[in-house]
């Protein structure tokens, strides 16, 4: 049976469709999907209403319409709602290590940029450093997945952790895909670096010369701001 929340959620999208914006948005991501049309600041302002205007009653309840959402999806506006549901603050105290296999399951079904970076920094990085021991694991068997997506979750998850960020978790995930000449992976190496260097240049300096094995994008990528 449709989820309260999950309908309301379609019926809202379909009435702030704009079918004129739907094509290019669709073309812009390469979305097999097709778009609503709906711009991401009014999915925002409309999901903030929605979410609290049909409360969910515990954890089991956030995911399974996070799950209905993302998987019944006939427009990608639906799999944007259901990760911004991940993200309500309401719901965020609920969050911890269980969660990664429903973020598992979204970033291989996801597979593409919009969809990962968004839960690999917004979401696996704050439970990363809440429970490193928990965690840490897990962003470590990613980071040698075959699954290019997940291996960029790996590399990108620590970017919002300045001064708390691993530098070991990072070494081991970049090294781990360093090789690989997918342009996804090399950009998320050269991200991660660039956005670590603004809380230690030096140790992203020392990195980047120890390590001539870094593609061009990722080396001109993670010094940008160096020189």
């Amino acid at each position: 049976m449709e989820n309260t929340l999950v309908r309301a959620v379609r019926t809202g999208l379909a009435e702030l469709a704009d079918p004129a914006k739907a094509p290019e948005m669709q073309r812009y991501m390469k979305s097999e999907l097709p778009f609503r049309g709906v711009p991401k600041p009014r999915r925002q302002t409309f999901t903030r209403r929605v979410f609290a205007e049909f409360p969910l009653p515990d954890s089991e309840a956030v995911t399974a319409a996070v799950r209905e959402l993302w998987h019944e999806a006939r427009f990608r506006e639906e799999r944007y709602v259901a990760t911004d549901l991940t993200g309500y603050r309401t719901y965020l105290h609920w969050q911890d290590a269980s969660w990664l296999s429903l973020y598992e399951e979204l970033i291989v079904t996801g597979a593409w940029w919009d969809h990962v970076d968004e839960l690999a920094a917004r979401r696996i990085g704050p439970l990363l450093r809440a429970d490193p021991a928990a965690v840490r694991p897990k962003v470590r068997r990613w980071a040698q997945d075959t699954d290019r997506w997940l291996r960029r979750t790996a590399v990108i998850c620590q970017l919002g952790s300045k001064a708390h960020t691993d530098t070991e978790l990072l070494t081991y995930a970049i090294e781990s895909t360093v090789d690989d000449p997918d342009f996804f992976l090399r950009k998320a190496i050269g991200w991660a670096l660039r956005e670590h260097a603004k809380t230690d240049p030096d140790w992203v300096l020392r990195f980047v010369g120890e390590h001539p094995g870094l593609s061009p994008l990722s080396r001109r990528e993670a010094t940008k701001h160096l020189h």
